[in-house]
């Protein structure tokens, strides 16, 4: 029986994986345990969390417990920073942590992995940097490590900004349509309950049928639609796995017909061997219908948005559906935005929003994701337009250049990332009161810009919802304090002159 093991060495790190050649001795067979290990030579602290969308706990390797979300990033003493992640999943079981040895830790698999000959698992990933910022420099290494672009024609590809439209009715969604050009966003998404009720095996997402404890309507979602296409907008329509697992042949090219952007897959199914595949056969099937992906709930990316861009972002983070306070915001772009986008779903005017006005911009910038939620849980009515908001009309969703300027897990960041000749710089802070100088190295030497700084109008902490708008002329020479709360943030967005 033979198996080849492949390893990869780059400057951001390792990788390996396992190739089963078509062989007379070996045809079928089953994988139950993988033995591979990650040892570390002392008790090093490590970010753990045992859920996609749960919480992140600093703890020593010895306390990490079985069911450990990846990728784990692990600080060491006086030196490098280390991530232990993987990439290439399509068709293998999901990889978790658990317990190995003394300080160590190995695969734990979601389910027992039925092989057939020639096969290739996924890889394993070990990320190595001298910093944590640096991790998030080179976190391409998950997505080059999956197969090239499958797809011919991407144009119709389009990554933007999206308002949910959750009223469920053809008012609400104009509404959406009419605030979506106001604040340069993309996109409207009808979330939960427009086919009827999400959970109800019998709901048709052939239809539409309201949910009636969602919304009394009327909803003639076709009109919207037609009424988006006429203003440069497109829909978005959220799905729950169980209709997907039942229509999902129907109602993927019914969708192209109706003229929709894209799917919002709800709740799937996520772990084991059968519910990966099906998964990702199910982005594969949208992108032959020119539909773009969200994937939402417990899925995690891999890097297979390199092979199938359609699917432009997903959850598996807990985001501000959940107000997590500014600490958990500064542990993510470490951790969990080291595997791909994340759809944190970012809020503004709701009063349940725990940071400041200033951080929430910023974490616009800071979060990756090519489909970026704004206005969560706020509706066009109740956003007054003030003059901040300008950052969140001018910001792209994706880029051409990242630097990280300052970071510790958990506590600050300052990233810096270009679209075009613009750049957009974002502060986020956590704990404690803090001032950071920002420099502005990374702009083209020689040439002047206009700065448009959003920052705490309160950084001792006394107005959440305060924000200084300031304008100045800065170079690559200038440096910029940003002067934050203890849950604040500043968000700058750099234009050439």
């Amino acid at each position: 029986r033979r198996m080849q093991l492949t390893i990869r060495a780059y400057d951001e790190g390792i990788a390996f994986r396992y190739s089963f050649a078509q062989q007379e001795s070996l045809k079928e067979f089953v994988i139950t345990e993988e033995r591979a290990g990650f040892q570390f030579a002392s008790d090093y602290p490590a970010w753990a969390v045992y859920s996609a969308q749960g919480k992140y706990e600093k703890v020593p390797i010895s306390r990490i417990k079985p069911n450990c979300e990846r990728p784990l990033v692990v600080q060491i003493d006086n030196g490098p920073v280390v991530a232990i992640g993987e990439a290439g999943l399509v068709d293998f079981a999901r990889m978790r942590l658990q317990p190995s040895d003394k300080y160590g830790v190995r695969p734990m698999l979601g389910s027992e992995v039925n092989v057939k000959t020639p096969y290739t698992t996924p890889w394993r990933v070990v990320m190595i940097a001298d910093t944590a910022g640096e991790l998030i420099e080179h976190n391409y290494i998950f997505e080059n490590l999956n197969a090239p672009c499958a797809i011919s024609d991407t144009s119709w590809i389009k990554p933007g900004k999206v308002i949910r439209e959750v009223t469920l009715t053809t008012e609400g969604g104009k509404a959406c349509v009419d605030f979506a050009r106001k604040m340069n966003l993309q996109y409207v998404e009808y979330d939960a309950g427009w086919y009827g009720p999400e959970n109800d095996d019998k709901s048709d997402a052939t239809t539409v049928t309201l949910d009636p404890k969602r919304s009394k309507g009327p909803l003639d979602l076709h009109e919207v639609i037609q009424y988006a296409r006429d203003n440069g907008i497109g829909i978005w329509v959220y799905v729950n796995r169980r209709a997907l697992e039942k229509q999902l042949d129907q109602i993927l090219p019914l969708y192209k017909q109706w003229g929709i952007a894209g799917v919002k897959y709800g709740f799937v199914r996520v772990g084991d061997q059968q519910w990966t595949a099906w998964m990702h056969e199910a982005v594969r099937k949208a992108s032959a219908n020119q539909l773009m992906v969200d994937i939402h709930d417990e899925y995690r990316p891999t890097g297979y948005s390199r092979t199938y861009p359609n699917l432009l972002t997903q959850e598996g983070i807990g985001g501000n559906e959940e107000m997590p306070p500014a600490e958990q915001n500064l542990v993510y772009p470490f951790t969990r935005y080291l595997c791909g986008a994340a759809d944190y779903t970012i809020c503004w005017a709701s009063n349940r929003v725990k940071n400041t006005l200033a951080h929430q911009l910023a974490a616009s910038m800071v979060y990756y994701s090519p489909l970026q939620f704004l206005f969560w849980y706020d509706r066009p009515g109740q956003v007054e337009d003030r003059p901040e908001l300008e950052f969140f009309r001018q910001l792209p969703t994706v880029w051409d250049e990242t630097k990280v300027i300052h970071g510790a897990i958990g506590e600050t960041i300052t990233m810096a990332r270009r679209s075009g000749p613009r750049w957009f710089v974002g502060s986020m802070n956590a704990i404690e009161r803090r001032t950071l100088h920002v420099p502005l190295a990374f702009l083209e030497s020689g040439r002047k810009y206009t700065a448009h700084i959003y920052s705490d109008a309160s950084p001792e902490g006394s107005d959440r919802t305060g924000v200084k708008a300031e304008k100045m002329t800065v170079d690559s020479n200038s440096v910029i304090s940003a002067d934050m709360a203890h849950n604040g943030g500043q968000a700058i967005w750099l234009e050439p002159m």
